[in-house]
């Protein structure tokens, strides 16, 4: 994979990847920016999200489970000292649905989080991780 992040002036970069989209980077007004894009750290959390999110539908939807929505929330806590690495990382899988069986998520979750999601396998190594499963069951 091949990635950049190209300077747009001031504080704000466009980066690119591999598969050619754009994303917009910015930081604070406080420190230089014009809040115009994305923290470089809130990606890193929202690609581990997206990641296991991934992960996680694909897996539902071949047991074939009446998914209605589903959302991924990653929670993260930071150093309070620079460099301000995560220290602790919380992701709770949030699905909506008809008769989900909590077994199916959990061994969903249990083989994203194990196996398939390099975000998370990456990041276990250097914080805690916490998983929080919540289902609701949809309206008819």
């Amino acid at each position: 994979m091949e990635a950049k992040a190209i300077w747009q002036g001031d504080m704000a970069f466009t980066g690119t990847a591999d598969t050619g989209f754009e994303v917009r980077m910015d930081a604070s007004e406080t420190s230089g920016g014009h809040n115009s894009g994305f923290r470089p750290m809130e990606l890193l959390a929202m690609g581990t999200a997206g990641c296991t999110g991934m992960d996680v539908i694909s897996i539902l939807r071949k047991k074939r489970a009446e998914v209605k929505g589903f959302e991924v929330r990653v929670h993260v806590d930071q150093a309070e000292t620079y460099p301000h690495v995560f220290t602790k990382m919380q992701i709770e899988y949030v699905v909506t649905g008809h008769n989900i069986k909590r077994d199916d998520v959990e061994r969903a979750v249990e083989l994203s989080k194990e196996k398939y999601c390099p975000g998370i396998a990456m990041f276990k190594q250097v914080m805690e991780m916490d998983y929080i499963i919540t289902i609701q069951e949809a309206e008819a």
